[in-house]
């Protein structure tokens, strides 16, 4: 039996000390919108090994990519979505993601298309590419 690595099981405390970064790490890549925690109704925040490997692709990006935060996001808001979720050509027309390279889809609010209904945190395209390696796959599928 696999674990699903999309459970989410870490506190921030702990997930920081996994990593050896602080806790404010964490908190400035979920303001940035890199990262989307778990919130239990208490506001606690709860992190999952998929959540853990997403921070480590940030890190390296940073450390060994010379990237900075605004890079990361520009990379991730190229991956194209409405691929993924196979929008049509009326919610392309009217998706920011779709039309902007500013930041990645999960972090516009949506009104009229696809993403309307979902959880970013559950969407394809975030679940999809939480690794370096998942992202230049995913993108290499999507060009064959």
């Amino acid at each position: 039996m696999t674990k699903d690595k999309n459970i989410p099981i870490y506190t921030i405390s702990t997930a920081a000390n996994l990593l050896n970064i602080s806790v404010h790490t964490i908190r400035m890549y979920e303001r940035e919108g890199l990262l989307i925690p778990f919130k239990k109704p208490s506001g606690q925040r709860l992190y999952s090994d998929a959540d853990i490997e997403r921070i480590e692709c940030i890190r390296h990006s940073i450390k060994r990519g010379n990237l900075n935060i605004q890079g990361i996001k520009k990379i991730l808001s190229l991956i194209p979505c409405w691929s993924i979720t196979n929008c049509s050509k009326k919610e392309r027309k009217l998706c920011n993601a779709y039309n902007s390279f500013i930041q990645p889809c999960w972090m516009y609010r949506y009104k009229e298309n696809y993403h309307k209904t979902r959880s970013c945190r559950e969407c394809r395209v975030y679940l999809e590419t939480e690794t370096c390696e998942s992202i230049k796959q995913k993108l290499k599928e999507l060009l064959q």
